[in-house]
């Protein structure tokens, strides 16, 4: 009886542990449950000719990203995404926020997040060839920090997003805040209409595109006007106090690959009217889908901007998990 009475508290012991365990992985599957990560892995090399200049290559991990989504069960997530650019050769916090699904509908997310604006997209997941046209610092939006809403409907999308700047993520002055507005159709399953209006006091930009996809095949063309945009060339800050670009993209994939052509075209005027920057150019960029999770992207550019030719070959590993 005595054993079985030193026992007794002993086995209670043992049998409250076991219960905490098994209670904390209770908890830690609830969270693994509730918790969703992807990102990607980008490597290149690149090879530039610059008509009358020396040509250059590079090559390396050009990116590295890591997104953590965890949703709480009760309409509510939040959204953290970490990056490394090799270019800054530093890890940065490039969106965090969170988002309220008010109905099935209408949701709300605030904090740090990226712009609806341009058909092309900031990473390169989203991207049909290598490079981006390189006229986005005019005419799209950026990380922003502010509150935004988006409502879909049956065939339409409408969203208004109010930041401290449009392209400022690090901007914390909120007295005379940016606006950004959306409007998109979606008339069939093929065809996608989307227009934006923002302004940021003096700084006004129209960005309209449009893309038709079907089976193997996807066609885009974009159009852009902005006013007063502020952008760098060569590291100096430069105000256009006019500036239009456009693109035209088509798409077409087979089996494990696809092919892009597109041409890109945009003018910037500075307050005085002296042309800025003009350039234009044409992408051809074949790629292969090795697997589910390696994209292989070729590339060749040939880009005339303010009237020096540039030819560049690229090639790239996109790894995504």
């Amino acid at each position: 009886m005595k054993i079985l009475q030193k026992l007794t508290p002993v086995a209670a012991t043992v049998l409250m542990s076991l219960g905490a365990v098994s209670a904390a992985q209770a908890e830690d599957s609830k969270i693994m449950d509730n918790l969703s990560v992807s990102g990607f892995i980008d490597m290149d090399y690149v090879y530039s000719d610059v008509d009358g200049g020396e040509s250059s290559s590079n090559s390396g991990i050009a990116q590295v990203e890591i997104d953590a989504t965890y949703d709480f069960g009760n309409k509510l997530t939040a959204t953290v995404d970490i990056e490394y650019k090799n270019s800054t050769e530093g890890v940065d916090l490039e969106q965090a926020f969170i988002n309220y699904a008010v109905s099935e509908q209408f949701s709300v997310k605030a904090g740090r997040f990226l712009s609806y604006t341009g058909w092309e997209t900031e990473e390169p997941t989203g991207l049909f060839q290598y490079s981006s046209t390189g006229y986005a610092a005019y005419f799209y939006g950026y990380y922003q920090q502010g509150i935004s809403g988006i409502y879909s409907g049956d065939g339409y999308a409408l969203a208004v997003s109010v930041v401290n700047d449009l392209a400022g993520p690090q901007s914390t002055d909120s007295e005379h805040p940016g606006i950004e507005t959306m409007v998109a159709l979606m008339p069939t399953d093929e065809i996608t209409i989307k227009g934006f209006y923002s302004k940021d006091g003096d700084v006004e930009l129209i960005n309209t595109w449009a893309s038709y996809s079907k089976d193997a095949l996807t066609l885009a063309v974009e159009y852009n006007t902005a006013e007063n945009s502020v952008t760098e060339i060569d590291g100096v800050e430069v105000i256009g106090s006019d500036a239009s670009g456009y693109l035209l993209m088509a798409n077409y994939a087979f089996d494990n690959f696809a092919l892009t052509v597109r041409y890109h075209d945009w003018e910037v005027e500075d307050a005085t009217g002296a042309m800025v920057e003009d350039a234009s150019g044409i992408t051809i960029s074949p790629s292969f889908s090795v697997n589910d999770n390696l994209l292989m992207v070729f590339e060749y550019r040939m880009e005339e901007i303010n009237d020096v030719d540039t030819d560049t070959i690229a090639i790239e590993a996109l790894v995504t998990f």
